[in-house]
């Protein structure tokens, strides 16, 4: 077994508890189902959002998911002029067979924070 990171991030429609655990989920719910893991398969997860999301915890939707094994943490995204507003980033540590290739997620307008995987040049 190795461990590797897979990365993903979300936009948020609105700063309210409801918007920001849905948007969690979905992204976490994807993750898991893009690179076939199980709840044992992860160990631990970083998320992040922008200073304007604070109205909730990102963790705490992936606790009322079910997910109570893996280590989690929030923190605060950068803030940087021009960025973009309301996102959820996601680092999540799995542990798995060697030779498995992760499958990075992007959801909603966060498609746009990595051009070089969506936009064709």
């Amino acid at each position: 077994m190795i461990t590797v990171g897979i990365r993903g991030a979300i936009t948020v429609e609105k700063n309210t508890k409801e918007c920001i655990f849905a948007s969690t989920k979905e992204l976490v719910s994807e993750i898991m189902k893009q690179n076939n893991l199980k709840e044992q398969d992860i160990a631990s997860i970083i998320f992040t959002a922008t200073p304007d999301l604070d109205a909730a915890f990102p963790a705490a939707a992936v606790r009322e998911m079910g997910l109570n094994e893996a280590a989690l943490l929030d923190a605060v995204e950068m803030n940087v002029k021009s960025s973009m507003p309301r996102v959820i980033r996601v680092l999540m540590h799995v542990n798995v067979k060697e030779g498995f290739k992760p499958k990075h997620i992007y959801l909603k307008e966060a498609v746009k924070l990595r051009s070089d995987m969506f936009c064709k040049k």
